[in-house]
């Protein structure tokens, strides 16, 4: 059964010796950041802390840093689990006849019960506090590294909705606490909350509704984080992962839902045409993003559970929490490539690459250029499309070993032959790159050279043992006393 809210899931973690409670008094600058940044770089377990800044208001930290409180969180024992249940319903085929359509209806009525279900109200709205009731600053909200420019609320559900189509989305995008009732929204130019911004501002729409939800069950915070396609909920997507629909709660002072189990709720609304400079914030790069102008957020009603709980996370130098979160969207999102392009054999994103700057791709070569048209391909999805480097290798070499990757890779190419390099949209953390958000992006066919691609030269076996010797060693290595 899925987690109710993210208090049950606390317990879970608690039960399997996954969290550490911390009373020591702390301080929520800087301190909760070292603390974890230190937990994080041990591979140690997920920290909800007490007593932050003398108040009532617990921090949990941590709670998806590792790939077996992702498990915990998805509710599975491998990953893989998910993206094999995600494999079958992309397989999945309108039947043909009678017979076939009789043998789909429970595949059908399965699919139908993932829809959200929205609820008149929830826990989460248990405290009403209008405007002059609250503010922001009673909040733990971390300011995480030293040169930051301020507290930045870093773990948020933000719910917008499309103006063309009224559809809901949900992203996630650092805030910026400028003051009690204020802060910076950070989403880039090719978020879709900013899209859904860019088309009210040339309206002339005064007032862009927005809901932050802080603290849901695991599965419904990490669906904020997912690369889906514009337009597809990602609460429906959540409720699929969850096998159960999410309560969605109806706002209070806005038209839009939230979870109706999430801990905190912020309310409010974002003027579309209004910039303030947001930053600088240190980032998942490892280096601090600068100053730059966003658009601002003004927090109307805070309705929140009693005794609420703040979940938040720090990024920087990896590994940290949202490696395991980027881990976990690749194997479950590979599927969905492989539906897409079935000559991918596996992916790998290694954590050094901090998601955007380095891809390895294996494929079962079929034909001349292959390689590159994979590049290709990639450099035109989504999000996949900021991927500073791809390296492609074939079908025997295994991508999650980074050791073997190099080895085959350092082995196979000849530079000026089997390098390329093109220009396109490039991550706007990059600060690298040319121009923000522009700039050049490299391929590498790591694969086997063949004769239709102009190498004439035999390419060499790998040195290897015989079957029998092994076998034969393998008989006598207690023996031999070397183990």
């Amino acid at each position: 059964m899925a987690y109710a809210d993210l208090r049950e899931f606390i317990k879970v973690l608690e039960k399997n010796r996954e969290l550490k409670r911390i009373t020591v008094p702390v301080s929520s600058d800087q301190e909760i950041t070292e603390i974890t940044d230190r937990v994080s770089k041990a591979g140690g377990p997920a920290l909800l802390f007490e007593n932050v800044d003398g108040g009532r208001v617990p921090v949990l930290i941590n709670a998806l840093g590792s790939r077996r409180r992702m498990e915990l969180a998805l509710e599975v024992d491998s990953i893989e689990d998910v993206a094999a249940r995600l494999t079958e319903w992309l397989d999945f085929k309108s039947p043909e006849g009678l017979l076939e359509k009789v043998k789909m209806l429970p595949k059908l009525a399965e699919l139908g019960k993932y829809f959200p279900r929205e609820v008149k109200t929830g826990p989460c709205q248990e405290v009403v506090l209008r405007e002059g009731e609250f503010s922001l600053l009673d909040l733990p909200i971390l300011k995480c590294w030293e040169a930051d420019g301020g507290r930045y609320i870093t773990f948020p559900m933000v719910f917008t909705r499309n103006p063309r189509t009224g559809k809901r989305n949900c992203g996630m995008y650092r805030m910026q606490v400028y003051d009690e009732k204020t802060t910076g929204m950070h989403w880039q130019i090719h978020k879709h909350g900013a899209a859904h911004q860019r088309d009210l501002e040339k309206r002339g729409v005064e007032r862009m509704e927005v809901a932050v939800a802080i603290g849901a069950e695991p599965i419904t915070n990490f669906a904020a984080t997912l690369p889906l396609p514009d337009d597809l909920d990602e609460m429906i997507f959540a409720s699929f992962m969850r096998e159960k629909p999410i309560e969605m709660a109806r706002c209070v002072s806005v038209d839009l839902e939230v979870p109706a189990t999430a801990e905190i709720v912020l309310e409010g609304y974002v003027d579309p045409s209004e910039r303030r400079v947001e930053g600088p914030f240190g980032d998942h790069t490892g280096f601090y993003t600068l100053e730059e102008p966003y658009p601002v957020f003004h927090v109307t009603t805070v309705t929140h559970r009693r005794n609420p709980i703040y979940q938040t996370t720090i990024v920087g130098r990896p590994p940290m929490e949202d490696c395991y979160m980027g881990w976990a969207i690749t194997r479950i999102t590979l599927p969905v490539l492989k539906r897409q392009f079935p000559e991918i054999v596996d992916m790998s994103l290694p954590f050094e690459g901090v998601f955007h700057n380095l891809m390895l791709v294996s494929i079962r070569k079929q034909y001349p250029g292959h390689a590159r048209k994979i590049m290709n391909a990639i450099w035109g999805l989504g999000q996949a499309m900021f991927t500073k480097c791809i390296i492609v290798v074939d079908e025997d070499v295994d991508v999650q070993n980074p050791s073997e990757v190099a080895w085959k890779v350092l082995n196979n190419i000849d530079p000026e032959r089997d390098i390329q390099f093109t220009m396109g949209p490039i991550d706007v953390l990059d600060h690298a790159s040319r121009n923000q958000g522009y700039g050049s992006k490299m391929g590498v066919d790591a694969t086997r050279k063949w004769k239709n691609e102009g190498f004439e030269r035999r390419w060499p076996r790998e040195n290897r043992t015989s079957d029998e010797v092994k076998k034969l060693v393998d008989s006598k290595w207690r023996k031999l006393g070397l183990s």
